[in-house]
């Protein structure tokens, strides 16, 4: 069922958004060359602790996934690129590394991730994360009343075709409330004047994700980390917007704290 949202309701979602925006920030600012995935994840369970937040991955256990997840963040390295399940892995020079965040504040979640190169990155991999960046602005802007779910996934999916990327539409974009996937689903790639109406009071996770050169996925033992099929690397960017009469605003927008 595809729930809106009051203003006033948009209002207490903030706090979600901002600690989201707030850990995501911290976070990638800590993590360099020589930093263990599952320091990054003790870390973050710690912020969530000390902020009286709850970890919408803990006990996450959909379908898909082989267990119940564990982890408060996901840490997808290279050619993982979804669901990264942290694990004894020391970050080395070049790691592309993508950070995804979803937690409960007040009862309200707010979903969001980043991808980025600890120490000396190569063209290729800024290239394919600046691409996500900017389907993802693409996404945002095309987040307004009277346009439909299918004029986001097509401007997701014009700017990573733009590019050369083919697109896997199993994992998309998604409701956020209160819980952390709801309806509706939004595809990375679709038809524009398709789909379900944009109204005031929606809150959707955007979130184009790419691989470098394939869109299909393996899963690893873990029964968690997706990987591309070929071993090409992959960049995530998503943030919890909420569609409003006077235009989307981004409820995990980092850059009143300086960073993008």
């Amino acid at each position: 069922m595809i729930e809106l949202r009051t203003p006033a309701e948009i209002d207490e979602m903030r706090a979600a958004g901002r600690f989201v925006a707030e850990t995501l920030a911290t976070l990638r600012d800590e993590t360099k060359v020589g930093t263990n995935l599952l320091s990054i994840d003790r870390r973050a369970h710690d912020m969530i602790r000390k902020a009286g937040a709850e970890s919408c991955y803990i006990d996450y256990h959909p379908s898909f996934g082989a267990s119940p997840f564990g982890k408060v963040i996901c840490t997808s390295v290279n050619d993982a690129v979804l669901h990264g399940l942290p694990h004894d892995y020391t970050l080395r020079d070049g790691d592309l590394v993508t950070l995804d965040f979803a937690v409960s504040v007040d009862g309200w979640v707010a979903d969001s991730a980043v991808s980025f190169v600890v120490g000396a990155a190569r063209e290729e991999d800024l290239r394919l994360i600046d691409t996500t960046e900017r389907a993802l602005t693409a996404a945002i802007d095309s987040a307004t009343v009277g346009n439909r779910i299918g004029d986001i996934s097509a401007a997701v999916a014009a700017v990573a075709h733009g590019e050369g990327y083919s697109i896997n539409t199993d994992f998309g974009g998604h409701g956020v409330g209160r819980t952390m996937h709801g309806d509706p689903h939004v595809p990375n790639d679709g038809r524009a004047g398709r789909g379900f109406p944009l109204r005031a009071g929606l809150v959707l996770a955007l979130e184009p994700w790419l691989l470098a050169t394939t869109d299909e996925l393996v899963t690893d033992p873990d029964g968690w980390t997706l990987r591309s099929a070929d071993g090409s690397r992959g960049a995530h960017s998503e943030h919890t917007i909420a569609i409003t009469e006077d235009g989307p605003i981004i409820l995990t927008d980092r850059s009143f704290l300086g960073v993008d």
